[in-house]
């Protein structure tokens, strides 16, 4: 369970609050997830690593949202493909092929909603936590893609 609530009177995360996951290349940072929403949306802030990106992919459940706040992404959608900068705001609905990641030479950073929530738990269970939040993304290998894959057919 990532709840990081411990009552209904916990609003509030600090700047650096939430669980942090690496998944694949990008660092997750929760500031809402399902059992602080009642399964309504989970909230992440994802600092994205320049070139790596997600490969095309459909989520069958959940509408997905960027807010960009720092960098420039690259978003594949509907056979086309555009670049977002700081303060865009760019919304997949579930069921199509999309792609998305940062370009250019600096980390893309970007606030990320999940509706229904959920998704935060595969990304739990795929990634990998992340205690120190300055390092780097752990080195990719052909077995963390594969490892990704099975648990996203679950």
């Amino acid at each position: 369970m990532l709840t990081f609530h411990t009552d209904n009177s916990d609003v509030a995360l600090s700047a650096g609050e939430g669980r942090s996951f690496w998944f694949l290349a990008d660092l997750h940072t929760f500031k809402a997830v399902s059992e602080d929403t009642n399964g309504a949306y989970c909230m992440s802030e994802v600092t994205f690593t320049p070139g790596a990106g997600a490969p095309p992919h459909i989520h069958h459940r959940e509408d997905e949202a960027f807010y960009v706040v720092a960098g420039q992404f690259e978003f594949g959608y509907d056979g086309r493909t555009f670049t977002a900068g700081p303060g865009t705001l760019v919304y997949l609905p579930k069921g199509r092929v999309h792609t998305h990641g940062a370009v250019g030479t600096v980390p893309g950073r970007a606030i990320v909603i999940h509706t229904p929530a959920g998704l935060e738990r595969f990304i739990a269970e795929a990634g990998t936590p992340a205690a120190d939040l300055t390092g780097s993304a752990p080195a990719l290998d052909m077995a963390a893609f594969e490892r990704v894959v099975a648990i996203a057919k679950k």
